[in-house]
């Protein structure tokens, strides 16, 4: 017997998340060894050795559930970022945060506000609640049109999603037009602000999001660990608000939603600041280095404050580059088929794929 009639029909009509291809897929497609991966945005460095022995330490208790209010990883971030620890919000992974807000505040009928191409799970949430999602095109330089944005909030606006850094293109807002825009908003729209990638970002008029939670009830600014922290297989997101948003939000997330295993490292994380800042400063040398040699190439690029990069290299380019044991993240589907999007790798990765796009490029010009 088919459930078919029985799916509600806006979860039928959904296209699941596809994520990078794994390498060990890759070399079995092709039958290579040694392949690499710059396409989801990993930390090339790994994770903090800190992180590694906290979870090593960890492991005799996990027949033991996990702390359901995160304690030692809430007392850290309200440390670390001045805020009250009713002002924190946990999950497994920021996708988790993203899907609390979805459940608690849309449904059918509502819409959601949001840049494209940016992540792509804000359309999936949305429709995930049979809410309809409201994307409006990036401006001309690949940046969220926040004046756009702000003209397509109507009486049926119940989230607005701002993505800084943006998340495929690497591109940002600053602080002017981004204050602008947060004040132009009506008081019971939600304003989330996803910096997954903000401890990459290197303007210095980078938006000062968490003077928006202070002064803006009804603010969510959404972090993750999966990020410059090299904690992606384990899954921690939070996301900071006032008090009564974040009340909301835990009366919609499952208990136990961070393992034990990964708060531990979450917590070991935030004290290794030799390690966030060699990630910083690698990745700062790759962008510049990748962008430099991409440009010699003839490759068009885009200015990143994320640990990725946006790049122009043709049709075709990340088919040919997998046969080389490199593998890009494709932009087809965001509706960009000449862009790919590459995460900034180790010094002699990123090595390894400039010497491969000049082959390509070579081969074109043959």
């Amino acid at each position: 017997m088919s459930l078919a009639h029985r799916v509600k029909p806006w979860i039928a009509a959904l296209e699941p998340y596809k994520p990078g291809k794994p390498i060990e897929e890759l070399e079995r497609e092709f039958g290579i060894s040694g392949a690499i991966k710059l396409a989801s945005n990993e930390n090339p460095l790994g994770p903090s050795p800190r992180a590694i022995e906290a979870v090593r330490r960890a492991l005799d208790d996990v027949h033991r559930y996990p702390d359901a209010a995160s304690f030692a990883l809430r007392s850290k971030l309200v440390e670390k970022l001045g805020v009250a620890p009713d002002q924190l919000v946990f999950g497994c992974g920021a996708d988790e945060i993203l899907e609390l807000v979805a459940k608690a505040f849309l449904g059918p009928g509502d819409e959601a506000v949001f840049a494209w191409p940016s992540f792509a799970m804000y359309p999936i949430v949305t429709k995930g609640m049979g809410a309809t999602p409201v994307a409006i095109p990036l401006d001309a330089a690949l940046v969220h049109d926040l004046d756009a944005m702000a003209a397509a909030v109507g009486e049926r606006t119940r989230v607005v999603m701002v993505c800084n850094p943006n998340n495929p293109t690497g591109t940002s807002v600053g602080a002017a037009a981004f204050d602008r825009f947060a004040a132009s908003l009506p008081d019971d729209v939600l304003l989330l602000i996803d910096e997954a990638y903000v401890d990459f970002a290197r303007r210095p008029d980078f938006p000062d999001s968490l003077g928006w939670v202070a002064r803006r009830p009804g603010t969510l600014v959404v972090r993750t660990f999966s990020k410059i922290a090299g904690l992606a297989g384990l899954r921690v997101g939070f996301g900071i608000g006032d008090a009564e948003l974040i009340g909301y939000l835990e009366r919609a997330r499952h208990p136990f939603n961070v393992n034990l295993l990964a708060e531990a490292a979450a917590v070991a994380a935030l004290d290794d600041h030799d390690h966030l800042d060699r990630t910083v400063r690698q990745n700062a040398a790759g962008i510049d280095f990748l962008r430099r040699e991409l440009a010699a190439l003839g490759i068009e690029t885009w200015p990143s404050e994320a640990n990725f990069l946006l790049a122009k290299p043709g049709p075709g380019t990340y088919e040919r580059l997998l046969r080389e044991g490199i593998i890009v993240r494709p932009l087809g589907g965001f509706g960009m088929p000449d862009h790919v999007r590459i995460t900034i790798g180790l010094p002699e990765e990123n090595e390894r794929l400039v010497k491969a796009l000049r082959r390509l490029v070579e081969e074109e010009r043959r």
